[in-house]
């Protein structure tokens, strides 16, 4: 598996208040639980808010948070960003090119259509092995990355902001 080759990142803008969705797909739920454990210690340790929406799998994921973004912004109480977590394992059939492409992209839409910050943690492996490697917190951690990622799209969009619209 490839290592990540970066600095530090400079994450330290303010956080307060800040409401966070996790949405994650319940296909592999010993694998959904390890990266959950990840991004849940991730929001922890920053301090913020978040609620969880479970879906069956991550093709349902896109579709639960748009859902869940317009019913929060309904009720007045918007989310400042999304962890999507999920994983698909390749599987004999063209299956797993539809649900890995399709819910990234959707994702992406989703991201740039809203301007709200996503961390994709939906992982896409060929073997139930590399999807462990990558989903315990104590090995890639990719559930905490996602979170971290979505983080850190929060601290640009308040800084980047208009000034009492953060």
């Amino acid at each position: 598996m490839a290592e990540p080759r970066r600095n530090a990142a400079n994450d330290t803008g303010d956080l307060a208040g800040v409401r966070m969705l996790v949405v994650e797909a319940r296909f592999y739920d010993d694998i959904a639980d390890a990266l959950l454990a990840g991004a849940t210690r991730a929001l922890e340790a920053a301090g913020v808010a978040f609620e969880r929406v479970s879906v069956p799998g991550s093709l349902e994921v896109p579709s639960a948070i748009a859902i869940a973004l317009e019913a929060a912004e309904r009720a007045g109480r918007p989310y400042d960003g999304v962890v999507a977590l999920g994983c698909v394992i390749r599987g004999d059939t063209i299956h797993f090119e539809i649900v890995s492409t399709e819910s990234a992209r959707a994702l992406m839409d989703l991201s740039v259509a809203r301007r709200v910050p996503i961390g994709n943690g939906i992982l896409t492996v060929d073997t139930d092995a590399q999807a462990w490697l990558r989903a315990r917190a104590e090995e890639a951690d990719k559930g905490g990355d996602a979170a971290r990622a979505a983080l850190s799209l929060v601290r640009l969009k308040r800084r980047l902001g208009p000034r009492g619209k953060r």
